[in-house]
C-alpha cells in the first residue's frame, strides 16, 4: 500500500464502503459520494482491467469501452506494477487471467 496516500480521511472512507451489502447500496452511496463524470470513469477502468486481463488489444478495448490509450495504459501499468488490487477484486469476482 501507498503509505504517501493512507490518512484519516481515506481510512474513514474505506470503511463506510465496507460497511455496503448490496449493489442498492452501492448505488445510493455511490451516486451521493460521486458526480456521474467520475462513477462512469471508475466503471470504465474496471472494464478496461478485466478486458486487459483477458488479453485484448488496445483498439478493441478503446472500441468496446470509449477509453482512451492513456487511460489504457495507467490501467495497465496498475496491472503490472500496481497493488494488485485489481487482481484481488478479479479473484474474488471469480475472475481469472486468460492463460498464455
Amino acid at each position: 500500500m501507498n503509505e504517501k496516500l493512507q490518512d484519516e480521511n481515506l481510512d474513514s472512507l474505506f470503511k463506510a464502503i465496507l460497511t455496503l451489502e448490496t449493489t442498492e447500496e452501492c448505488y445510493r452511496f455511490f451516486e451521493d459520494l460521486c458526480t456521474v463524470p467520475e462513477l462512469k470513469a471508475m466503471a470504465q477502468r474496471i472494464v478496461v482491467a478485466k478486458m486487459l486481463t483477458e488479453r485484448h488489444i488496445y483498439t478493441d478495448i478503446v472500441g468496446k469501452t470509449g477509453a482512451s490509450t492513456a487511460t489504457i495504459s495507467r490501467v495497465a501499468r496498475a496491472l503490472n506494477y500496481g497493488s494488485d488490487g485489481y487482481n484481488l477484486v478479479f479473484e474474488r469476482m471469480g475472475i481469472h487471467p486468460t492463460e498464455e
